[in-house]
């Protein structure tokens, strides 16, 4: 894999990939170069076809404390022009991790403040300590998270997003929970164990049909409930019968047999 400064890229024998924010005496803050390796290290991920799922991680204590303060001083010092580009980048980096063919789980510790929560909604499922804390800080300093909030809104709804965005409460896992951000919450102590069941059972699925799933959940979404959408549903399910794994999946299950994928399944 791609060898990078401020996140690490990690992929198993099972082609579970887990991408590491790495910068934990930082608190795994953003800067640019980690929103550029971030995008270099999950286009490496969906370029390659052995990786079946994504797992987005944050060293040390916390998942990530949002925008570096160094960089926050220096982008105070950009015309707008520099300061566009700057969000450019962000926002390339949340329509990536949205995208991504693969199925992506993000998991939760500590802190997860601003853009960290953007990058928490752009996953498909997460996960997170009952003791996490998370907020949108960005109008304590005079800003909005405007890049992030399309998947913010997304991810919890457009009243709750008004809500913390506006008030830049903090709340903590078991909110997250109840508000949609997070799938489940854990104690800390047992983040990674539920972790691994996580992976063990996305990994009894097939990869084909999980990618195809994801493709057709993000058409699916925002579409109107028209004839375009009908056949694009009806053309989706017909292309996945007559796949390999499609055949396999529906052969095994008539045949009362594991399917191939699972086979190495320890």
């Amino acid at each position: 894999m791609t060898d990078f400064t401020t996140v690490q890229l990690e992929r198993d024998p099972h082609g579970v990939a887990t991408l590491w924010l790495n910068r934990a005496d930082k608190n795994n803050a953003f800067n640019a170069e980690v929103i550029r390796e971030l995008n270099a290290a999950l286009a490496a991920v969906q370029a390659d076809p052995a990786i079946r799922l994504l797992v987005l991680r944050g060293r040390g204590k916390h998942f990530s404390a949002g925008a570096d303060l160094a960089w926050m001083q220096q982008s105070a010092k950009l015309d707008y022009a520099a300061n566009l580009n700057d969000a450019h980048e962000l926002g390339e980096l949340m329509h990536r991790l949205y995208h991504l063919p693969q199925p992506t789980l993000a998991v939760v510790q500590g802190a997860a403040f601003g853009g960290a929560l953007g990058l928490i909604a752009c996953c498909d499922m997460a996960i997170g300590a009952t003791d996490a804390l998370f907020c949108l800080s960005e109008v304590r300093i005079g800003l909005a998270p405007a890049v992030i909030s399309p998947f913010v809104v997304k991810a919890i709804g457009e009243r709750a997003t008004r809500r913390y965005a506006l008030t830049a409460e903090r709340f903590d896992g078991q909110r997250a929970r109840e508000l949609g951000l997070l799938a489940e919450c854990y104690p800390a102590s047992e983040l990674d164990a539920a972790l691994e069941q996580w992976v063990a059972n996305l990994r009894l699925n097939s990869p084909q049909a999980l990618k195809a799933c994801k493709h057709l959940l993000v058409e699916v979404g925002p579409a109107q409930l028209d004839d375009e959408l009908r056949q694009f549903t009806e053309q989706a399910i017909a292309t996945l019968r007559v796949s390999a794994e499609g055949q396999e999946g529906l052969n095994a299950f008539l045949d009362k047999r594991t399917p191939a994928w699972q086979e190495s399944q320890p």
